[in-house]
């Protein structure tokens, strides 16, 4: 099969006299194709994805013994020539959709960008091109939504109006990295089937993901990378079933929906944070640091004792929201929604981009008020309160957001960050201070060397891990979890949600765990609420909702999970 993309021994650095972040890495794409890349964050896909559309920055040194597309050579290209195949010859998805997209133009003009820089279409036919490729990507209501700002968009459908852009040409090569990663399952489904159909229509494909199901569901061949070097390379179902190499086994082995509820996903040391209350410890057949292995339990067996009583840790009762939208129908976000989270369990809430999740999640953080229904946290009143009253109890209630970073201040560094949290260390020295924001780096295995960095120098699982020790630094009875590993890579999440099991287990805390991950889901959580369209449809034990669902809907999205990996 003749290569359309061929590329020898690349190697990328940044800086004079660098080690390389990409090292002799080689591979070739035909056309109808799809090879995967895959590895931990820092392994070189994203630096190895960029320099094939000329976008590693000034600072990179770019070289490769060949380097080419469609049998013209990619190497010492000018930005003008790079510019001119960038979205006709080479589309580029990005993972980050919200930096990707003009904050201050519509997603309208951002994909009519593209027709017009390399077609003849009158501005009508753009604008009616446009619509198709919304429409092709799962986008609902495609004449409002290209009318819209990113801001104005779900996570899920700025994604999808990046993927709309990058295919409205139909590009000979199409390297997408991260795809799907902000995705409802569903959505997910549709745009896989909407590359495998790019694919069978003779469209190279590069996917870079760190989702494994993904990578088994499209791509005919995988390339495994380690610290910017090809460690195993050959046909998917090959690597996936008998992989030759222990770190495709580790990356294989953190897979969520391979292991039950209740049992670990990484090697990572069982760790039992230190500034819980003695009222609220409970024994533990684990010490503290304890070595750990894939699968081993997490619990051994009784649940943390609550502070506050037996009741619900959170009660919401018929709460209900509508926001107006100028020129269009009101939007009805949340219809008589109800849940309830015993103290030290799980709720995993799960639905479509754009069923309710968020705003449900504010309305129970008291960021957002509900029209009618009401909240309680540990069985007193919350969402009716005025913020003043709330006020002195928000150390009851914590939040880890999917995208930390931007809810960091750039110019602080995590001490200040965490100490800023910490209400209680607010008025101690300085030096006892920084022991008790040390305590909480400790607590979710960050070192004191993070102290004084700025969140930007950390990489994403460490942020994940600021913005947990953030969330604890309170003492609170529950947290709140919009989609905190949505973005990170499996041997990542796997880290982070032991880490949160492991605090789960020796704080006693509840979780209202957001995930648009079903795998994820069913690992995390005791009991499901399933939302469509602002309503719960379902709301069962774990398992019964994987293996019994009861509701067309909860099938349906179950029906479109990518086939399970082998054990």
């Amino acid at each position: 099969m003749t290569a359309l993309l061929t590329v020898e021994n690349l190697s990328v650095r940044f800086g004079r006299g660098a080690a390389p972040v990409v090292a002799g890495v080689s591979f070739e794409i035909a056309a109808g194709e799809c090879l995967a890349l895959v590895g931990e964050s820092g392994s070189g896909k994203s630096v190895t994805a960029r320099s094939l559309i000329g976008l590693t920055g000034e600072t990179a040194t770019v070289s490769a013994d060949a380097l080419a597309l469609d049998g013209r050579s990619l190497n010492g290209l000018s930005q003008r020539r790079w510019s001119r195949l960038r979205g006709k010859d080479i589309g580029f998805i990005s993972q980050d959709a919200l930096v990707s997209l003009d904050p201050l133009r519509t997603i309208g003009r951002e994909i009519d960008d593209t027709l017009r820089l390399h077609t003849r279409l009158t501005r009508r036919g753009r604008q009616e091109r446009v619509l198709e490729a919304l429409a092709a990507v799962g986008v609902a209501e495609p004449e409002i939504r290209a009318g819209q700002r990113a801001g104005e968009l779900s996570g899920g459908q700025r994604q999808r109006a990046l993927i709309a852009s990058a295919t409205v040409l139909s590009p000979g090569l199409l390297i997408a990295d991260e795809p799907t990663t902000a995705l409802d399952v569903t959505v997910q489904a549709q745009i896989l089937e909407l590359l495998d159909a790019l694919r069978s229509q003779g469209t190279a494909i590069l996917l870079i993901s760190h989702d494994l199901s993904v990578v088994e569901r499209i791509s005919q061949r995988v390339l495994v990378l380690r610290s910017g070097a090809v460690i195993e390379h050959g046909d998917t179902a090959a690597v996936l079933a008998r992989p030759q190499h222990e770190y495709t086994r580790e990356l294989l082995a953190a897979v969520p929906s391979r292991h039950p509820r209740g049992t670990r996903l990484s090697a990572e040391p069982i760790r039992v944070a230190e500034r819980t209350r003695v009222a609220e410890r409970t024994p533990s057949a684990d010490a503290p640091g304890e070595p750990s292995r894939p699968g081993a339990s997490l619990r051994p067996g009784a649940r943390p004792v609550a502070a506050h009583g037996t009741g619900p840790a959170l009660e919401v009762s018929h709460i209900s929201k509508r926001f107006r939208r100028a020129g269009h129908p009101d939007l009805l976000a949340v219809d008589d929604v109800s849940l309830s989270i015993a103290p030290g369990s799980t709720l995993g809430l799960v639905g479509e981009s754009g069923s309710g999740k968020t705003t449900t999640a504010r309305i129970v953080l008291g960021l957002e008020r509900a029209d009618s229904g009401t909240v309680r946290l540990l069985g007193e009143p919350w969402s009716e309160l005025p913020e003043t009253g709330r006020r002195p109890r928000r150390s009851l209630i914590g939040a880890i957001y999917q995208d930390p970073l931007s809810s960091f201040d750039p110019r602080w560094t995590v001490g200040r960050i965490l100490a800023d949290a910490d209400s209680a260390g607010r008025n101690l020295r300085p030096e006892r201070a920084r022991e008790r924001v040390a305590e909480l780096l400790e607590s979710v295995g960050l070192g004191t060397e993070t102290i004084d960095r700025r969140t930007r120098s950390l990489s994403g699982g460490q942020r994940q891990r600021v913005a947990i020790a953030r969330a604890i630094a309170s003492n609170p009875r529950l947290i709140v979890c919009d989609e905190p590993v949505s973005s990170l890579d499996v041997s990542v999440q796997a880290r982070v949600l032991d880490l949160l099991a492991d605090l789960q287990r020796s704080l006693g805390l509840s979780y209202l765990f957001i995930s648009h991950d079903l795998g994820v889901i069913r690992h995390v959580s005791d009991t499901i609420a399933v939302m469509r369209r602002g309503r719960i449809v379902e709301q069962e034990a774990s398992e019964q909702v994987f293996t019994a669902p009861a509701h067309p809907y909860t099938r349906q999205l179950l029906s479109a999970l990518p086939q399970r990996l082998p054990l």
